[in-house]
């Protein structure tokens, strides 16, 4: 198998890129062997890039650019793997090639626990095209619920330090609480409410939650607000951690315990494709609350990685594994490309980046999921 430049790609292995593991110092015995459960719709992603502009209907488009990755929840589960985290993800997957694809690349090429995922019979895999155009992107989806049982998720979740959520307005997920009682730190986000109605009360999950992360324009529908700092403190009285995006302005924090608050500008990158930032940014975040880091590195941490994967191809297969952060922070310290002022704000890596060299390079998207190895 090869990348778009003829460049051997690493054939599915385990996951032995991560460096470091970012929760040794919090370690203990009898701690859950799972890092963070998660669980969700996995599609395959095909994605089109260098796009001038948007497909305009009755003309055809080409595309400069084009890659195909597990995308769905299983862009969440990749960056948290890819930082060193234990991950079970339950999901169900089709019987089909798309299915098989997406499986292994998980499982083999991440390290990915699936031993609570299903493979479904005669189900084709859901599918997602996605075009990036002028750092946006427009996606078009296929797909069908799996047959019963709908619901990849087991009515008790495994224990675990950490499980994320996404929640769907009006709905309520029973393993959320039940993940919650028994000990889960819970992590939020949302869809768009194409309902209109932003009505807190649809969102009665968040009371189990530790940490809620929106982006601005979700949490100023929720809470009514005129700008997206002044949302966030709304939402921190009703989840410990409020956590809104800005896109390109950064991230903005408001811990509800203590009243701290945290703002870190956006890292400055040529974006390729968007696709799954906000999942990264996600995965970021946790990975730095489970490692007791102060407020503003969390913050800080969650943009860098959200901003490093935007440079590559695909949702889940451009996440950031350790030694593309330490590259990042290399060159970072070495020209004068970034803000002077911002760049102190990461001075936290000294203490934790890796120096040595990964053993394997991280499985990146391709034109192709027919390519034959050897």
């Amino acid at each position: 198998m090869t990348t778009d430049h003829g460049e051997p790609l690493a054939a599915a292995c385990p996951a032995t890129y991560p460096l470091l593991d970012p929760l040794a110092a919090v370690r203990e015995p009898g701690d859950p062997t799972c890092d963070v459960y998660l669980t969700g719709t996995v599609f395959l992603d095909i994605i089109f890039t260098g796009l001038d502009s948007a497909p305009v209907r009755g003309t055809e488009s080409w595309a400069r650019g084009m890659g195909s990755s597990p995308g769905g929840v299983a862009n969440m589960a990749t960056a948290l793997a890819r930082l060193g985290l234990r991950t079970s993800l339950a999901a169900a997957f089709g019987d089909d090639m798309y299915g098989d694809y997406c499986r292994d690349a998980l499982d083999r090429g991440e390290g990915i626990d699936l031993s609570l995922s299903r493979t479904v019979r005669g189900w084709h895999s859901p599918v997602t095209v996605s075009m990036a155009y002028e750092g946006e992107r427009t996606m078009v989806s296929h797909g069908h619920e799996a047959p019963p049982p709908e619901e990849p998720a087991p009515e008790c979740p495994p224990p675990a330090r950490a499980a994320i959520a996404s929640l769907v307005p009006g709905n309520r997920e029973e393993w959320v609480a039940e993940a919650a009682g028994h000990g889960s730190l819970i992590f939020a986000d949302v869809g768009w409410d194409d309902t209109g109605r932003w009505d807190p009360a649809d969102l009665a999950d968040l009371e189990h939650c530790e940490a809620f992360l929106p982006n601005a324009a979700e949490a100023m529908r929720y809470t009514r607000a005129d700008c997206p700092r002044a949302a966030a403190r709304a939402l921190a009285d009703k989840v410990p951690l409020a956590v809104v995006t800005l896109g390109a302005e950064g991230a903005y924090a408001v811990d509800g315990r203590t009243g701290e608050t945290a703002e870190v500008p956006a890292i400055a990158v040529e974006a390729l494709d968007p696709t799954g930032a906000g999942d990264v940014f996600v995965a970021g975040f946790v990975t730095g609350t489970l490692a007791r880091w102060p407020l503003a590195d969390r913050l800080a941490f969650a943009g860098l990685t959200a901003a490093l994967s935007v440079q590559e191809f695909g949702g889940s297969l451009s996440a950031p594994g350790w030694v593309e952060i330490a590259a990042w922070w290399q060159h970072a310290k070495s020209y004068d490309d970034q803000d002077a002022s911002a760049l102190r704000r990461y001075a936290f890596l000294d203490r934790i980046l890796p120096a040595a060299a990964r053993p394997w390079p991280l499985r990146r998207a391709v034109p192709t999921i027919g390519f034959r190895e050897g």
